[in-house]
């Protein structure tokens, strides 16, 4: 078998990083990363009758608590009919409760139960463990122009609703 340290596997990038070549080896290792990384969280929600739409759904609303159903579409670029399922679905399970805005009556704010939580922070940790791993082997630059990458991919218009997720926004 062979060994793939580091050093062999990521070579650096070419100075002609726009080259067709280096393009496909940046989505083969976005698509592959992303698959091994969420391989793991499928499994557990497999077990749950649950998939990665309704995995989406609990990140979000963890991160947001009262996060309203508008945002959490927004946050998801989904339909409405399509959130509309995976909440059902949560809420039936219940792992999601809706309450309705102090304001704005018509504003349904969304919530995790004790085991919608649960389940979230279940996931996240082996997310955590996964993308820990890989920024530890890359280093501290690294992962700072992975950052700056996936920020790229990001339209402008959809960036401060990124950011506005980020507790350390100071």
């Amino acid at each position: 078998m062979a060994d793939i340290s580091r050093s062999s596997a990521s070579s650096g990038a070419s100075p002609l990083f726009l080259r067709e070549d280096e393009i496909r080896r940046g989505i083969e290792l976005l698509y592959f990363g992303y698959t091994r990384l969420t391989n793991a969280i499928d499994q557990e929600l497999a077990k749950q009758g649950l998939g990665r739409a309704h995995h989406r759904a609990l990140y979000f609303i963890a991160r947001q608590p009262d996060l309203t159903v508008g945002e959490l579409l927004r946050l998801l670029a989904i339909t409405k009919q399509s959130l509309g399922r995976v909440l059902k679905e949560l809420h039936d399970r219940g792992m999601v409760v809706t309450k309705t805005g102090p304001v704005d009556r018509r504003q349904k704010l969304l919530s995790l139960t004790d085991s919608g939580a649960a389940l979230e922070a279940e996931l996240f940790a082996q997310l955590r463990v996964g993308l820990s791993t890989a920024y530890v082997t890359a280093g501290q630059e690294s992962v700072s122009g992975f950052w700056h990458v996936l920020e790229g991919l990001i339209p402008e218009s959809d960036r401060q609703m990124v950011f506005d997720l980020r507790s350390d926004k100071g």
